[in-house]
Protein backbone atom coordinates (compact mmCIF):
# COMPACT_ATOMS: atom_id res chain seq x y z
CA UNK A 1 0.00 0.00 0.00
CA UNK A 2 2.86 2.34 0.91
CA UNK A 3 4.69 1.62 -2.40
CA UNK A 4 1.51 2.20 -4.39
CA UNK A 5 1.02 5.59 -2.70
CA UNK A 6 4.60 6.62 -3.50
CA UNK A 7 4.11 5.62 -7.14
CA UNK A 8 0.98 7.78 -7.44
CA UNK A 9 2.75 10.79 -5.85
CA UNK A 10 5.78 10.32 -8.13
CA UNK A 11 3.74 10.31 -11.34
CA UNK A 12 1.62 13.21 -10.05
CA UNK A 13 4.74 15.33 -9.49
CA UNK A 14 6.15 14.23 -12.83
CA UNK A 15 3.05 15.49 -14.62
CA UNK A 16 3.57 18.94 -13.06
CA UNK A 17 7.12 19.28 -14.41
CA UNK A 18 7.76 21.41 -17.55
CA UNK A 19 7.46 19.60 -20.81
CA UNK A 20 10.55 17.91 -22.12
CA UNK A 21 13.09 20.01 -24.00
CA UNK A 22 12.68 17.66 -26.95
CA UNK A 23 9.09 18.84 -27.46
CA UNK A 24 8.46 20.30 -30.92
CA UNK A 25 6.31 23.44 -31.12
CA UNK A 26 4.76 24.25 -34.48
CA UNK A 27 1.70 25.76 -36.15
CA UNK A 28 0.49 26.35 -39.70
CA UNK A 29 -1.96 28.87 -41.17
CA UNK A 30 -3.05 28.35 -44.76
CA UNK A 31 -5.03 31.56 -44.67
CA UNK A 32 -6.50 33.47 -41.72
CA UNK A 33 -10.23 32.96 -41.88
CA UNK A 34 -12.16 34.34 -38.90
CA UNK A 35 -12.56 33.63 -36.11
CA UNK A 36 -8.86 33.63 -35.22
CA UNK A 37 -8.61 32.12 -31.76
CA UNK A 38 -4.81 32.02 -31.56
CA UNK A 39 -4.00 35.25 -33.43
CA UNK A 40 -4.16 38.63 -31.69
CA UNK A 41 -4.86 41.59 -34.00
CA UNK A 42 -3.88 45.10 -32.89
CA UNK A 43 -3.91 48.57 -34.39
CA UNK A 44 -5.50 48.65 -37.84
CA UNK A 45 -4.77 44.95 -38.55
CA UNK A 46 -7.78 42.87 -39.63
CA UNK A 47 -8.60 39.45 -41.06
CA UNK A 48 -10.74 39.58 -44.19
CA UNK A 49 -13.63 37.21 -44.86
CA UNK A 50 -11.59 35.59 -47.63
CA UNK A 51 -8.82 34.74 -45.17
CA UNK A 52 -6.27 37.49 -45.79
CA UNK A 53 -4.33 38.89 -42.84
CA UNK A 54 -4.45 42.61 -43.63
CA UNK A 55 -1.93 44.42 -41.45
CA UNK A 56 -2.61 47.95 -42.74
CA UNK A 57 -5.20 49.79 -44.82
CA UNK A 58 -5.40 53.18 -46.55
CA UNK A 59 -4.85 55.15 -43.34
CA UNK A 60 -1.82 57.39 -42.86
CA UNK A 61 0.66 57.05 -39.99
CA UNK A 62 -0.85 53.90 -38.46
CA UNK A 63 0.49 50.56 -37.22
CA UNK A 64 -0.87 47.04 -37.48
CA UNK A 65 0.22 43.96 -35.47
CA UNK A 66 -0.68 40.28 -35.61
CA UNK A 67 0.83 37.93 -32.96
CA UNK A 68 0.45 34.27 -32.15
CA UNK A 69 -1.12 34.48 -28.69
CA UNK A 70 0.63 31.47 -27.12
CA UNK A 71 4.18 31.96 -25.80
CA UNK A 72 6.81 29.84 -27.47
CA UNK A 73 9.66 28.33 -25.47
CA UNK A 74 12.94 29.05 -27.25
CA UNK A 75 15.25 28.02 -24.35
CA UNK A 76 15.24 24.89 -22.25
CA UNK A 77 16.32 27.02 -19.27
CA UNK A 78 16.34 30.79 -18.62
CA UNK A 79 20.10 31.00 -19.10
CA UNK A 80 20.31 28.40 -21.83
CA UNK A 81 20.97 28.79 -25.53
CA UNK A 82 18.30 29.50 -28.11
CA UNK A 83 16.96 26.43 -29.85
CA UNK A 84 16.83 26.16 -33.62
CA UNK A 85 13.69 27.57 -35.20
CA UNK A 86 12.25 28.03 -38.66
CA UNK A 87 9.40 30.00 -40.20
CA UNK A 88 7.99 30.73 -43.64
CA UNK A 89 5.27 33.11 -44.80
CA UNK A 90 3.78 34.53 -47.98
CA UNK A 91 3.10 38.26 -48.26
CA UNK A 92 2.11 40.99 -50.73
CA UNK A 93 2.20 44.79 -50.64
CA UNK A 94 -0.29 47.01 -52.46
CA UNK A 95 0.46 50.74 -52.53
CA UNK A 96 -1.90 53.58 -53.41
CA UNK A 97 0.80 54.93 -55.74
CA UNK A 98 2.45 52.10 -57.71
CA UNK A 99 5.98 53.57 -57.53
CA UNK A 100 5.90 54.52 -53.82
CA UNK A 101 5.03 52.73 -50.61
CA UNK A 102 5.36 52.84 -46.89
CA UNK A 103 6.78 51.29 -44.91
CA UNK A 104 6.89 47.51 -45.22
CA UNK A 105 6.42 44.33 -43.18
CA UNK A 106 8.51 42.85 -40.38
CA UNK A 107 8.48 39.33 -38.96
CA UNK A 108 8.97 39.87 -35.22
CA UNK A 109 9.97 37.80 -32.19
CA UNK A 110 9.32 39.84 -29.02
CA UNK A 111 8.90 39.35 -25.23
CA UNK A 112 5.18 40.25 -25.44
CA UNK A 113 2.34 39.66 -27.87
CA UNK A 114 2.07 43.40 -28.44
CA UNK A 115 4.29 46.39 -29.15
CA UNK A 116 2.44 49.24 -27.41
CA UNK A 117 5.25 51.81 -27.56
CA UNK A 118 6.08 51.29 -31.23
CA UNK A 119 5.37 54.06 -33.72
CA UNK A 120 4.42 54.24 -37.38
CA UNK A 121 6.41 55.51 -40.34
CA UNK A 122 10.03 54.46 -40.61
CA UNK A 123 9.84 52.57 -37.28
CA UNK A 124 7.52 50.02 -38.96
CA UNK A 125 5.49 49.54 -35.77
CA UNK A 126 8.41 47.66 -34.17
CA UNK A 127 10.33 50.36 -32.30
CA UNK A 128 10.11 54.08 -31.53
CA UNK A 129 12.56 56.95 -31.34
CA UNK A 130 12.74 56.35 -27.57
CA UNK A 131 13.69 52.65 -27.56
CA UNK A 132 15.30 52.02 -30.95
CA UNK A 133 18.72 50.50 -30.28
CA UNK A 134 18.11 49.54 -26.63
CA UNK A 135 19.42 46.10 -25.60
CA UNK A 136 16.51 45.80 -23.18
CA UNK A 137 14.10 45.49 -26.12
CA UNK A 138 14.85 41.77 -26.59
CA UNK A 139 13.44 41.97 -30.12
CA UNK A 140 14.51 40.05 -33.21
CA UNK A 141 13.03 41.01 -36.57
CA UNK A 142 13.38 40.46 -40.30
CA UNK A 143 12.30 43.59 -42.16
CA UNK A 144 10.94 43.85 -45.69
CA UNK A 145 11.53 47.59 -46.02
CA UNK A 146 10.15 49.71 -48.87
CA UNK A 147 11.44 53.13 -47.75
CA UNK A 148 15.07 54.21 -47.54
CA UNK A 149 15.73 55.79 -44.12
CA UNK A 150 19.17 57.39 -43.89
CA UNK A 151 19.03 57.41 -40.08
CA UNK A 152 19.04 53.58 -40.15
CA UNK A 153 21.73 53.38 -42.88
CA UNK A 154 19.29 51.69 -45.27
CA UNK A 155 20.88 50.63 -48.55
CA UNK A 156 17.85 51.47 -50.71
CA UNK A 157 14.05 51.54 -50.74
CA UNK A 158 13.67 47.85 -51.59
CA UNK A 159 15.67 45.77 -49.14
CA UNK A 160 15.55 42.92 -46.63
CA UNK A 161 17.31 43.24 -43.28
CA UNK A 162 18.05 41.33 -40.08
CA UNK A 163 17.31 43.53 -37.05
CA UNK A 164 18.36 42.96 -33.44
CA UNK A 165 16.95 45.50 -30.96
CA UNK A 166 17.26 48.20 -33.61
CA UNK A 167 16.20 49.10 -37.14
CA UNK A 168 19.87 49.52 -38.03
CA UNK A 169 20.15 46.10 -39.60
CA UNK A 170 23.07 43.85 -38.68
CA UNK A 171 22.87 42.57 -42.26
CA UNK A 172 20.80 43.73 -45.23
CA UNK A 173 20.49 43.20 -48.96
CA UNK A 174 18.51 44.39 -51.95
CA UNK A 175 15.40 42.21 -52.26
CA UNK A 176 15.85 39.23 -54.57
CA UNK A 177 16.96 35.62 -54.80
CA UNK A 178 19.69 33.40 -56.29
CA UNK A 179 18.49 31.08 -59.04
CA UNK A 180 19.81 27.61 -59.88
CA UNK A 181 22.46 29.09 -62.18
CA UNK A 182 23.84 31.23 -59.38
CA UNK A 183 22.51 34.46 -60.86
CA UNK A 184 20.87 37.11 -58.67
CA UNK A 185 17.29 37.92 -59.61
CA UNK A 186 15.81 41.22 -58.48
CA UNK A 187 12.45 41.33 -56.71
CA UNK A 188 10.35 44.44 -56.11
CA UNK A 189 8.59 44.37 -52.75
CA UNK A 190 5.83 46.78 -53.86
CA UNK A 191 5.12 44.93 -57.11
CA UNK A 192 1.73 43.76 -55.68
CA UNK A 193 2.86 40.19 -56.34
CA UNK A 194 2.92 37.34 -53.83
CA UNK A 195 6.33 36.43 -52.46
CA UNK A 196 7.57 33.83 -50.00
CA UNK A 197 10.14 34.32 -47.23
CA UNK A 198 12.00 31.72 -45.13
CA UNK A 199 13.78 32.55 -41.85
CA UNK A 200 15.98 29.85 -40.29
CA UNK A 201 18.14 29.88 -37.15
CA UNK A 202 20.62 27.11 -36.29
CA UNK A 203 20.96 26.76 -32.52
CA UNK A 204 24.33 24.99 -32.83
CA UNK A 205 26.13 27.30 -35.28
CA UNK A 206 24.07 30.45 -34.46
CA UNK A 207 23.63 31.11 -38.18
CA UNK A 208 20.64 33.15 -39.32
CA UNK A 209 19.50 32.59 -42.92
CA UNK A 210 16.89 34.69 -44.70
CA UNK A 211 15.71 33.47 -48.10
CA UNK A 212 13.01 34.73 -50.45
CA UNK A 213 11.54 33.78 -53.81
CA UNK A 214 8.51 34.51 -56.00
CA UNK A 215 5.27 32.71 -55.20
CA UNK A 216 5.23 29.00 -56.14
CA UNK A 217 9.04 28.91 -56.56
CA UNK A 218 11.02 26.34 -54.63
CA UNK A 219 13.17 27.59 -51.78
CA UNK A 220 16.54 28.70 -53.26
CA UNK A 221 19.56 26.76 -52.03
CA UNK A 222 21.52 29.95 -51.45
CA UNK A 223 20.15 32.34 -48.83
CA UNK A 224 19.70 36.02 -49.57
CA UNK A 225 21.13 36.94 -46.14
CA UNK A 226 23.34 34.96 -43.78
CA UNK A 227 24.71 36.18 -40.46
CA UNK A 228 26.22 34.41 -37.46
CA UNK A 229 24.71 35.85 -34.28
CA UNK A 230 24.17 34.14 -30.93
CA UNK A 231 20.63 35.14 -29.96
CA UNK A 232 20.92 33.82 -26.38
CA UNK A 233 21.31 37.32 -24.91
CA UNK A 234 18.46 38.65 -27.06
CA UNK A 235 15.80 35.98 -26.43
CA UNK A 236 14.09 35.32 -23.13
CA UNK A 237 13.06 31.77 -22.35
CA UNK A 238 9.55 32.37 -23.67
CA UNK A 239 8.84 34.73 -26.57
CA UNK A 240 6.00 35.65 -28.93
CA UNK A 241 6.08 35.58 -32.73
CA UNK A 242 4.12 37.68 -35.19
CA UNK A 243 4.10 40.45 -37.76
CA UNK A 244 4.26 44.22 -37.67
CA UNK A 245 3.60 46.83 -40.33
CA UNK A 246 3.12 50.58 -40.57
CA UNK A 247 2.04 53.28 -42.98
CA UNK A 248 3.56 56.70 -43.49
CA UNK A 249 2.43 59.53 -45.73
CA UNK A 250 1.93 57.10 -48.64
CA UNK A 251 -1.01 54.76 -48.13
CA UNK A 252 -0.29 51.03 -48.44
CA UNK A 253 -1.96 47.71 -47.75
CA UNK A 254 0.26 44.95 -46.34
CA UNK A 255 -1.02 41.37 -46.59
CA UNK A 256 0.05 38.01 -45.15
CA UNK A 257 -1.56 35.04 -46.94
CA UNK A 258 -0.06 32.06 -45.12
CA UNK A 259 2.34 31.33 -42.24
CA UNK A 260 3.97 28.36 -40.53
CA UNK A 261 6.44 28.15 -37.63
CA UNK A 262 8.39 25.46 -35.81
CA UNK A 263 10.95 25.21 -33.01
CA UNK A 264 13.62 22.49 -33.32
CA UNK A 265 12.76 21.66 -36.88
CA UNK A 266 11.86 23.00 -40.30
CA UNK A 267 8.69 25.01 -40.67
CA UNK A 268 5.86 22.96 -42.24
CA UNK A 269 5.25 23.57 -45.93
CA UNK A 270 2.30 25.75 -46.82
CA UNK A 271 -0.56 24.42 -48.94
CA UNK A 272 -0.28 27.00 -51.71
CA UNK A 273 -3.50 25.90 -53.39
CA UNK A 274 -5.48 26.61 -50.21
CA UNK A 275 -4.20 30.16 -49.74
CA UNK A 276 -6.65 33.05 -50.17
CA UNK A 277 -6.48 35.18 -53.30
CA UNK A 278 -5.47 38.81 -53.30
CA UNK A 279 -7.97 41.55 -54.22
CA UNK A 280 -8.02 42.81 -57.80
CA UNK A 281 -5.28 45.47 -57.93
CA UNK A 282 -5.43 46.16 -61.68
CA UNK A 283 -7.57 49.30 -61.59
CA UNK A 284 -6.11 50.86 -58.47
CA UNK A 285 -7.79 53.52 -56.33
CA UNK A 286 -10.14 55.86 -58.24
CA UNK A 287 -8.71 58.79 -56.31
CA UNK A 288 -5.33 58.35 -57.95
CA UNK A 289 -6.92 57.65 -61.32
CA UNK A 290 -8.77 60.97 -61.24
CA UNK A 291 -5.67 62.80 -60.16
CA UNK A 292 -3.60 61.55 -63.09
CA UNK A 293 -6.47 61.99 -65.53
CA UNK A 294 -7.70 65.44 -64.47
CA UNK A 295 -5.34 66.86 -61.89
CA UNK A 296 -2.03 66.56 -63.72
CA UNK A 297 -3.22 68.23 -66.99
CA UNK A 298 -4.76 71.08 -64.98
CA UNK A 299 -1.56 71.63 -63.01
CA UNK A 300 0.45 71.58 -66.24
CA UNK A 301 -1.82 74.19 -67.85
CA UNK A 302 -1.34 76.47 -64.85
CA UNK A 303 2.40 75.98 -64.56
CA UNK A 304 3.37 76.49 -68.22
CA UNK A 305 2.25 80.18 -68.45
CA UNK A 306 3.90 80.93 -65.11
CA UNK A 307 7.19 79.40 -66.29
CA UNK A 308 7.03 81.38 -69.56
CA UNK A 309 6.43 84.68 -67.71
CA UNK A 310 9.28 84.02 -65.27
CA UNK A 311 11.60 83.13 -68.15
CA UNK A 312 10.77 86.38 -69.99
CA UNK A 313 11.33 88.45 -66.85
CA UNK A 314 14.66 86.71 -66.31
CA UNK A 315 15.80 87.41 -69.90
CA UNK A 316 14.74 91.09 -69.74
CA UNK A 317 16.68 91.57 -66.51
CA UNK A 318 19.81 90.05 -68.05
CA UNK A 319 19.55 92.33 -71.13
CA UNK A 320 19.00 95.44 -68.97
CA UNK A 321 21.98 94.61 -66.78
CA UNK A 322 24.21 94.16 -69.82
CA UNK A 323 23.10 97.50 -71.26
CA UNK A 324 23.69 99.30 -67.97
CA UNK A 325 27.07 97.65 -67.67
CA UNK A 326 28.33 99.01 -71.01
CA UNK A 327 26.43 102.32 -70.98
CA UNK A 328 28.65 105.39 -71.75
CA UNK A 329 28.28 109.18 -71.95
CA UNK A 330 29.43 111.21 -74.95
CA UNK A 331 31.80 114.02 -74.03
CA UNK A 332 31.82 117.45 -75.72
CA UNK A 333 35.08 116.91 -77.57
CA UNK A 334 33.70 113.71 -79.07
CA UNK A 335 30.61 115.54 -80.33
CA UNK A 336 32.72 118.21 -82.01
CA UNK A 337 35.29 115.97 -83.65
CA UNK A 338 33.34 112.75 -84.00
CA UNK A 339 33.42 109.74 -81.72
CA UNK A 340 36.97 108.50 -81.42
CA UNK A 341 37.50 106.70 -78.17
CA UNK A 342 37.28 102.93 -77.90
CA UNK A 343 34.01 101.59 -76.55
CA UNK A 344 34.03 100.25 -72.99
CA UNK A 345 32.32 97.10 -74.26
CA UNK A 346 35.21 96.45 -76.67
CA UNK A 347 37.74 97.10 -73.91
CA UNK A 348 35.87 94.74 -71.57
CA UNK A 349 35.92 91.86 -74.03
CA UNK A 350 39.46 92.64 -75.25
CA UNK A 351 40.81 92.38 -71.68
CA UNK A 352 38.59 89.36 -70.95
CA UNK A 353 36.62 91.24 -68.30
CA UNK A 354 39.61 93.10 -66.80
CA UNK A 355 40.92 89.95 -65.14
CA UNK A 356 43.54 90.43 -62.44
CA UNK A 357 45.88 87.89 -64.02
CA UNK A 358 46.13 90.15 -67.10
CA UNK A 359 46.88 93.29 -65.03
CA UNK A 360 50.28 94.75 -65.94
CA UNK A 361 50.25 97.61 -63.45
CA UNK A 362 48.47 100.65 -62.08
CA UNK A 363 49.35 104.34 -62.24
CA UNK A 364 47.93 107.81 -62.01
CA UNK A 365 45.73 107.25 -65.05
CA UNK A 366 44.33 103.88 -63.92
CA UNK A 367 45.23 100.25 -64.55
CA UNK A 368 46.95 98.81 -67.59
CA UNK A 369 45.95 95.36 -68.83
CA UNK A 370 47.79 92.92 -71.05
CA UNK A 371 45.69 92.92 -74.19
CA UNK A 372 45.71 94.67 -77.56
CA UNK A 373 44.13 94.78 -80.98
CA UNK A 374 46.71 93.93 -83.66
CA UNK A 375 45.18 96.20 -86.35
CA UNK A 376 45.01 99.15 -83.98
CA UNK A 377 48.61 98.62 -82.86
CA UNK A 378 49.74 98.69 -86.48
CA UNK A 379 47.71 101.85 -87.08
CA UNK A 380 49.28 103.58 -84.03
CA UNK A 381 52.78 102.65 -85.19
CA UNK A 382 52.14 103.95 -88.68
CA UNK A 383 50.52 107.11 -87.32
CA UNK A 384 53.51 107.66 -85.06
CA UNK A 385 55.88 107.36 -87.98
CA UNK A 386 53.74 109.73 -90.01
CA UNK A 387 53.72 112.30 -87.20
CA UNK A 388 57.53 112.12 -86.99
CA UNK A 389 58.02 112.66 -90.73
CA UNK A 390 61.19 114.65 -91.54
CA UNK A 391 59.10 116.95 -93.72
CA UNK A 392 56.80 119.05 -91.49
CA UNK A 393 54.38 119.50 -94.38
CA UNK A 394 53.86 115.74 -94.56
CA UNK A 395 52.88 115.51 -90.93
CA UNK A 396 49.10 115.25 -90.24
CA UNK A 397 47.22 117.90 -88.27
CA UNK A 398 45.56 117.09 -84.95
CA UNK A 399 42.14 116.97 -86.64
CA UNK A 400 43.52 114.52 -89.24
CA UNK A 401 44.98 112.40 -86.43
CA UNK A 402 41.55 112.24 -84.80
CA UNK A 403 39.97 111.26 -88.12
CA UNK A 404 42.57 108.51 -88.55
CA UNK A 405 41.97 107.23 -85.01
CA UNK A 406 38.20 107.25 -85.40
CA UNK A 407 38.41 105.47 -88.76
CA UNK A 408 36.85 108.37 -90.69
CA UNK A 409 40.01 108.65 -92.80
CA UNK A 410 42.40 106.03 -94.16
CA UNK A 411 46.10 106.31 -93.43
CA UNK A 412 48.20 106.85 -96.59
CA UNK A 413 50.61 104.10 -97.59
CA UNK A 414 54.03 104.58 -96.00
CA UNK A 415 57.15 103.78 -97.97
CA UNK A 416 60.27 102.82 -96.01
CA UNK A 417 62.27 105.12 -98.34
CA UNK A 418 60.47 108.16 -96.93
CA UNK A 419 61.77 107.37 -93.44
CA UNK A 420 65.28 106.32 -94.30
CA UNK A 421 66.69 109.53 -92.77
CA UNK A 422 64.62 109.20 -89.59
CA UNK A 423 66.68 108.39 -86.55
CA UNK A 424 67.17 108.99 -82.87
CA UNK A 425 68.90 112.21 -81.92
CA UNK A 426 70.93 112.47 -78.72
CA UNK A 427 72.69 115.58 -77.54
CA UNK A 428 75.63 114.98 -75.27
CA UNK A 429 77.36 118.26 -74.39
CA UNK A 430 78.34 119.94 -77.71
CA UNK A 431 78.45 116.63 -79.57
CA UNK A 432 75.50 115.71 -81.73
CA UNK A 433 75.10 112.00 -82.23
CA UNK A 434 72.64 110.81 -84.89
CA UNK A 435 71.89 107.15 -85.23
CA UNK A 436 70.21 106.00 -88.41
CA UNK A 437 66.97 104.13 -87.77
CA UNK A 438 66.06 102.99 -91.27
CA UNK A 439 66.49 99.33 -90.41
CA UNK A 440 64.27 99.74 -87.35
CA UNK A 441 61.54 101.39 -89.45
CA UNK A 442 61.75 98.63 -92.03
CA UNK A 443 61.40 96.07 -89.27
CA UNK A 444 58.38 97.78 -87.74
CA UNK A 445 56.56 98.26 -91.05
CA UNK A 446 57.27 94.70 -92.11
CA UNK A 447 55.88 93.23 -88.88
CA UNK A 448 59.27 92.54 -87.28
CA UNK A 449 60.51 90.29 -90.09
Amino acid sequence: MYVKLLTIVFFSLLSQLPKSSSQVIDFTYNGFRPPLTDISLQGIATATRKGLLKLTNYTVQKTGHAFYTKPIRFKDSPNGTVSSFSTTFIFAIHSEIPILSGHGIAFVIAPNASLPNATSGQYMGVFSIANNGNDTNHVFAVELDTIRSSEFNDTDDNHVGIDINSLKSVKSSHAGYWDKKGQFKNMTLISRRRMQVWVDYDGQTHQIDVTMAPFKHNKPKKALLSSVRDLSSVFLQDMFVGFSSATGSVLSEHYVLGWSFQVKGNAPALALSKLPKLPNFTRGPTRIHRFYKNGMPLISLLLIPVLIIYSLIFLVRIIMRRRQKFEEELEDWETESGKSRMKFKDLYYATKGFKEKDLLGSGGFGSVYREYDQLEVEMILKLGLLCSHSNPQARPTMRQVLHYLSGDAVLPDLSPLEFRGLGIHHRIGELDMFTCGSSMVDSILSGGR
